[in-house]
C-alpha cells in the first residue's frame, strides 16, 4: 500500500477541505463516511505467486485499510509523498536514528530537544557505539563546523518544546546537504499545519500524532514523513525489522482527530496568543517564551519560516521558591497538570526538574512553567491563571 494514492492535487482546496475528504475512497470506507476498522494478522492472498510478491500485502503488521486511510490523510498535512506510521511519537523520533546511524557513527542533536529523545540518545544509542553531540539550537549555518566525516544524522526540534528557540532550518539543511548528512525535524509543535520542514530543505519530518493531530488526549501514535524514496524505503525496512505495528483502532482514532486539525489549530493559536500577551503584562511573570510574540528572540525566524503558531509556550515566573511554584500549580482549576500537549484540554508543567541542557544553559532568572492552551474560552483560562498566580505571594 502506498500513502497518497488518492491524493487530491487540486490546489484550490485548502487543508481543512483536504483533510475532510482524504481517504474517502469506497474501497476504504465500504460506503460509510469513515474507513472501516480492519483488524488483521493473517492475510489470505489470492494465489501462490502472490505469497512473495514484492510490495504485496501479506501480513497484518504491514498495515490494513485503516492504516492506509490514515496515511492518505497525514500526507495532506505536510504535503509529502511518503508517510510511515509508528506506535508513538517517541518512536517517530528514534526510528530515523536506527535507520541512518550505526556503530562508530556521530549524530548531532539540538540541545533543546524533547526530553525522551535526548534520554534515548544518552541511554540507548550510546550503548550501540554511536556518539551523540548536542549543539546550540540557534547555531544556524555554524553547524557546518560540527559535521565530521562520521556524522550520519542531524536531529532538530523547532521550536524546542520547553524553551522555544527557533532553528534556522534552511541554513542547517544547506550545511547537511553539502556533507551528505540526513536531517530530521521534530515538527510536533506546529501539528504540521504551520511549518513545512521539507520545503525548507530537511529530509525527514516527524510528528507525535499523540498530540495535535489526534487532539483527543486518548491515543499514542507517531508519523515519519519524507519526499525521498530511498529514505522512505530505509525507514520502512527499519520499522519492519523492529516489528513495530500500530493498532487499527489507534489509526482510526488518529484519523478521526485529524479531520478537524486545521480548525483546531486556529483556535489553539488565537487562544494561546491571547493568554500569552496577558501573561507578558502580569507582574508575577518575568518573561514569556513564545516565538509568535514580537519581543521573542526567535520571532524573526518564526515569521520567515512559519505560517502560524500552536497552543504551546512557556513563561518564566519572578524568582520564587519551589513551594510557591507548587502552590500556584495546585491552585489551577481549569488548567490540568500533565506532561503531554495538543489535546482539547489546557495543561501546565514545572519544567525546571526535567530541563536537561549540556551545550547551552539558559539563565531565565526564575521558575520555568510550560503551558498548553486547549480549546477552553481564553477569558476563562486567564481568570484561572490570575487567581492561581496570586498564590506566589
Amino acid at each position: 500500500m502506498g500513502a497518497g494514492s488518492d491524493k487530491d492535487n487540486n490546489p484550490k482546496y485548502r487543508l481543512g477541505t483536504r483533510l475532510s475528504h482524504a481517504a474517502r475512497d469506497r474501497n476504504l470506507t465500504q460506503g460509510g463516511v469513515n474507513p472501516v476498522i480492519q483488524r488483521a494478522s493473517t492475510v489470505l492472498v489470492e494465489s501462490a505467486a502472490k505469497l512473495f510478491e514484492p510490495g504485496g500485502w501479506t501480513y497484518g503488521r504491514h498495515g490494513t485499510a485503516t492504516h492506509e486511510a490514515l496515511k492518505q490523510a497525514l500526507v495532506e498535512i505536510e504535503d509529502t509523498q511518503h508517510c510511515a506510521l509508528v506506535p508513538s511519537g517517541l518512536l517517530a523520533c528514534t526510528v530515523p536514528f536506527l535507520a541512518f546511524a550505526e556503530a562508530g557513527a556521530h549524530v548531532l542533536v539540538g540541545d533543546n530537544v524533547y526530553g525522551p529523545t535526548r534520554r534515548w540518545c544518552d541511554r540507548t544509542l550510546s550503548r550501540w557505539g554511536c556518539e551523540t553531540e548536542y549543539f546550540d539550537p540557534t547555531i544556524g549555518a555554524g553547524i557546518a563546523t560540527l559535521i565530521r566525516p562520521s556524522t550520519k544524522l542531524i536531529f532538530v526540534e523547532s521550536p524546542g518544546s520547553m524553551t522555544f528557540e527557533i532553528a534556522d532550518a534552511p541554513a542547517i539543511a544547506a550545511a547537511a546537504v553539502a556533507r551528505n548528512v540526513v536531517t530530521v525535524m521534530d515538527n510536533t509543535w506546529s501539528g504540521g499545519v504551520f511549518y513545512r520542514p521539507l520545503d525548507l530543505g530537511f529530509d525527514i519530518s516527524v510528528q507525535a500524532n499523540t498530540k495535535y493531530v489526534s487532539g483527543g488526549a486518548d491515543v499514542l501514535n507517531g508519523a515519519i514523513f519524507t519526499n525521498r524514496e530511498p529514505l522512505n524505503s530505509r525507514i520502512k525496512e527499519t520499522i519492519a525489522d523492529l516489528g513495530l505495528n500500530v493498532a487499527a483502532d489507534d489509526a482510526y482514532a488518529v484519523l478521526r482527530g485529524a479531520r478537524s486539525l486545521a480548525l483546531r489549530m486556529e483556535r489553539h493559536q488565537s487562544s494561546a496568543q491571547d493568554v500569552a500577551r496577558w501573561l507578558a503584562a502580569h507582574p508575577a511573570v518575568n518573561r514569556v517564551l513564545h516565538p509568535a510574540l514580537e519581543h521573542d528572540p526567535g520571532h524573526a525566524l518564526w515569521k520567515r519560516d512559519f505560517s502560524g503558531s500552536s497552543g504551546l509556550f512557556s513563561i518564566v515566573l519572578k524568582p520564587s521558591q519551589t513551594k510557591q511554584v507548587h502552590a500556584f500549580l495546585d491552585a489551577l482549576e481549569l488548567v490540568g497538570l500533565g506532561f503531554s500537549y495538543g489535546g482539547y484540554e489546557s495543561l501546565a508543567i514545572h519544567c525546571d526538574p526535567q530541563l536537561k541542557r549540556t551545550t547551552t544553559k539558559p539563565a531565565f532568572g526564575g521558575p520555568l512553567i510550560r503551558l498548553s492552551i486547549g480549546l477552553e474560552d481564553p477569558a476563562d483560562l486567564i481568570a484561572d491563571l490570575d487567581q492561581a498566580l496570586k498564590q506566589l505571594g
